[in-house]
């Protein structure tokens, strides 16, 4: 009897797999001690990495993890009370004057020995911040970039999200589907979804047949 279970993703720094794409940006947190003012900006594509590389830095640093969107309804000084603070998702408060305040006063609230780290999917001209003081803050932050995915990291991630799903894989799959998937994690992410519901629903193995009957069902017509 088979049971669809939810997949486990693992967030450790032993699961985070590295390729020139985003080798930097872990090097820029792993010397957090270092940040001017204590604070660092990680900017990247939707499913790049930005929520593993902060979740490696909470565990380094003993960080508390907020997503921006939350801020508005927080207890700010409580947060800026901890040993560290990441926000995730830091471009989603523009446009909500309630948000982008509390994230511009938990910004002065921060004490310098307190790391503080954001992510976000571009820089922060490009956010559409309505708050001109917030905006001036955001871009002093240093800040930190993942790039779009190589083949390398592409490899490493697929076979990460197999053995999350407990999928065994014929040794064919990956290097098919390099050649034929859109090049980003987050259709990587979607791919191994359809191809673990596909192999489930039809108690098939997962060989290139099946990832090209899952490839074929998603192609537009």
């Amino acid at each position: 009897m088979a049971f669809d279970l939810p997949a486990r993703e693992n967030l450790t720094r032993a699961d985070f797999v590295v390729s020139a794409t985003n080798a930097l940006a872990l090097a820029a947190l792993d010397g957090w001690r270092d940040w001017p003012a204590g604070k660092m900006l990680v900017v990247g594509p939707a499913g790049a990495g930005k929520t593993h590389l902060a979740a490696i830095w909470a565990g380094d640093t003993g960080a508390v993890t907020i997503a921006a969107a939350s801020l508005a309804g927080a207890d700010l000084p409580a947060l800026a009370a901890g040993p560290a603070l990441a926000v995730e998702d830091a471009d989603r408060v523009a446009g909500d004057r309630a948000a982008e305040t509390a994230l511009f006063h938990l910004h002065n609230l921060m004490p310098r020995d307190r790391p503080m780290l954001l992510t976000a999917t571009t820089p922060p001209r490009d956010w559409g911040l309505a708050l001109p003081d917030l905006l001036s803050r955001m871009q002093a932050l240093p800040l930190t970039r993942l790039e779009a995915p190589d083949d390398a990291l592409l490899a490493g991630v697929l076979t990460k999200l197999f053995a999350d799903r407990q999928l065994a894989v014929q040794p064919a799959v990956i290097p098919w589907l390099l050649t034929r998937m859109p090049r980003t994690i987050g259709a990587a992410r979607a791919l191994v979804a359809a191809i673990d519901a596909r192999s489930l629903a039809e108690g098939r193995a997962v060989t290139t047949r099946l990832a090209a009957d899952v490839l074929d069902s998603a192609a537009p017509e």
